[in-house]
Formats: structure tokens, sequence, C-alpha cells
């Protein structure tokens, strides 16, 4: 197993708090930070998926400049984000996942949110869920 740390990522507090723990995970284990970012793409989604990359380069620049290591995934491939951030972890062998959860209603707590519970069932690697403040 190597010392890669993988983060999903979205443009949300959700998130930005799972990045934040990443990072720390990273230095932690002295290890490198794999952000994966996952999203359906199609026409519709042009303008989002423009803005998305951007804020990609962004925050790779900014950990970059924290002196991490950080490569950046970005998928616009119709996946299900989780499939996207396993196959990336299985590929890294990573030592950790890192993932954001976020509020859900009554009967969104009970499924937990599909992303997530994926990731927490089918991961080979600890999966670490963080919530926003």
């Amino acid at each position: 197993m190597s010392n890669s740390v993988v983060v999903g990522w979205i443009r949300s507090p959700e998130g930005q708090a799972a990045v934040e723990a990443a990072v720390e995970e990273t230095r932690r284990r002295q290890g490198r930070l794999v952000v994966v970012h996952s999203s359906r793409g199609g026409a519709e989604h042009a303008a989002t998926v423009v803005e998305t990359r951007d804020a990609l380069a962004e925050l790779e620049r900014r950990l970059g400049s924290e002196g991490l290591e950080v490569t950046v995934r970005d998928f616009v491939r119709g996946n299900e984000p989780a499939e996207d951030v396993i196959e990336v972890a299985e590929k890294e062998d990573a030592a950790l996942i890192v993932i954001g959860l976020r509020r859900r209603s009554p009967v969104g707590k009970l499924l937990m949110g599909s992303n997530a519970q994926d990731i927490l069932l089918r991961a080979d690697c600890p999966v670490l869920a963080v919530k926003a403040t």
C-alpha cells in the first residue's frame, strides 16, 4: 500500500471539508494527494464543467504552493462519482480515501447518499468521511 490519499471533491462546503481533512492526512503520512472530481458532462452542463475545471486548477495551484505533491483527476465521462473515486484509489494503491458528507433529509439519512455509501462499502482501503462545519 502506498502513502497516497485520494479525496473525492465537489465544489461545495463538503468538498472543501474533505480536501482540508485529506491535506492533514497527506501531511501526516508524508504522502501524495490525489484529488478526484467526477461529473456526467453533456451540453447542459458545459458552463459548470468550465467553472469546475478552473476551480480544480486553482485548488491544484494552491495545494502545490503549500508544498504538497498533488495530482488532480477530473472525469467527465458519465460514471457515478463513487466508481471514479474507487477506481483511482485502486490504481494508486491508496492508503486512504476521504469524502465529504452532507446533511440529508430523514429519508436521505436512511440511504446516506448513494456515492458515499458505495465508497464506504466497496473501497479496499480505509475511508474517512467528514462533514462541513
